[in-house]
Formats: structure tokens, sequence, C-alpha cells
């Protein structure tokens, strides 16, 4: 089981109901997957470093996780065709 970071922004424009599915969603691509989350940090919205599909703001959430090493594949694929997250970066610590 390795450790990871996952930082992903979800778009401001969302109601709060549908950044808490987003949020759960991707959770539960983690737990379901032999993963176990070890701490969920909702940022809240932040001003973007540059707009991103005409979108200044975004809703950062950063996810440390342990999981297998088959796992981030997955989780990346999910975020790529998720809608609502803006972007994501994944990271072994």
């Amino acid at each position: 089981m390795n450790s990871y970071e996952l930082l992903y922004i979800i778009d401001n424009d969302l109601s709060e109901e549908a950044k808490e599915a987003v949020i759960a969603k991707i959770s539960a691509v983690v737990t379901d997957n032999g993963g176990t989350i070890d701490g969920l940090d909702k940022w809240g919205t932040r001003k973007l470093a540059y707009a991103i599909n005409y979108k200044t703001e975004g809703y950062y959430v950063l996810v440390n996780y342990t999981a297998p090493a088959t796992l981030p594949v997955e989780l990346e694929r999910v975020m790529r065709i998720t809608d609502g997250v803006i972007r994501f970066m994944n990271i072994a610590k």
C-alpha cells in the first residue's frame, strides 16, 4: 500500500449538493478499490491562477489516501470523465 495526495478543483458554478456528490463519488472510488482515505480537506472557493474554460474560481479539495499501486490509474480515469472536475493532480508521497 502506497500513500498518495490528490488535489482537485471542482467547478464553482455547481450547487453545494452537486459539489458534495462529486466529493462523495471520488471518495467512493478510493474506498471501493481497496484504498483508505487518511484525510479529506475542503479548502473551499479560491481564485484560479489563470482562467480554465473561462472560469476564474474553483472549489479546491485535498485528499490524502493510502491505496494499492493500481488505484491511481483508475482514479485518474474517473476524474477525467466526471463532469464538474476542472483540474486534478495526483502524486505519490
